[in-house]
This record gives structure tokens, sequence and C-alpha cells, in this order.
């Protein structure tokens, strides 16, 4: 299978949201704030949004957000989402993926990558940890 990754266009972004579903299955996803949030993020320096594409099909989605950090005296990279097509999982879209994002990262002089994810996701949990990162922290958050 041949894999192509390239930032995300405005026209991806149904298929974006076929993927965002997947990787919130229990969640009811307001299409018009996401498709604001995406324009928005297209438009913005910091956030840079990457798909993988297999067939002519998109199959993954992975987005950064790039911000000074004052723990890390430089700039931190941070990996909001990363999600690959249910039906891809297991043949290396996501490495590629976050292979991807790093070198974008690493472009954008940033010192550290890093991301959290759901206590639940263990599956998810093992690849970090299989393609180089360690849990360092707990995540703490509050609705506003």
């Amino acid at each position: 299978m041949f894999l192509e990754i390239r930032y995300c266009k405005p026209e991806d972004f149904d298929k974006i949201l076929i993927l965002l579903q997947q990787l919130w299955p229990d969640q009811a996803l307001d299409k018009l704030a996401l498709q604001e949030i995406y324009q928005l993020a297209l438009n913005n320096d910091l956030q840079k949004l990457i798909v993988g594409v297999a067939n002519g099909l998109i199959v993954g989605f992975c987005s950064l957000t790039i911000k000074n950090n004052f723990w890390q005296a430089g700039r931190l990279g941070n990996v909001d989402e990363l999600v690959v097509d249910v039906n891809h999982r297991g043949s290396g879209i996501g490495t590629k993926l976050m292979e991807r994002i790093t070198e974008i990262a690493v472009e954008h002089n940033c010192v550290r990558i890093e991301l959290d994810s759901s206590f639940r996701r263990k599956e998810a949990h093992q690849f970090y940890l299989n393609i180089g990162f360690k849990a360092r922290a707990y995540l703490f958050t509050k609705s506003l």
C-alpha cells in the first residue's frame, strides 16, 4: 500500500470528520463547530494538520499545535489528535503520521513533542510507548 502524507486541504473536512467520529465514538459531534475550528486551524501558523492518503482515500489524520513553553524554555509541539481509520489500523499509518508530525515539530524549532490520551485507550498507550514516548504526567481538565 502506497501512503501519501500531506497537509490538509479545506475539502478534506468531511473525510476527517468521519475519522474524528471513530476517535470519539461516544460523543455526538457538532459538524458546524468542528468545521469552524478546522478552518481556523488551517489558517493558523501554529497549528499543523496532516492526513494519510492511501489509494485516494483519507485513512488517517493528525494535528499539532505549537506553543511557547516556559518549562522547556522553548517551543513545544502538542499532538492534539491522531486517528487512523479502523479498517487500516495496525498497518503502520499511525507511525508514519507521527514520524511526519515530529518532523514538522522539528522544522518549527520545537524542543519537545507531547500528547495526552484517554485512560481507556490502552492500545494507543502501548503504541505511543513503542514509538518512543514516555508517560510523564496526568492531565487535569475543567469544563468552562
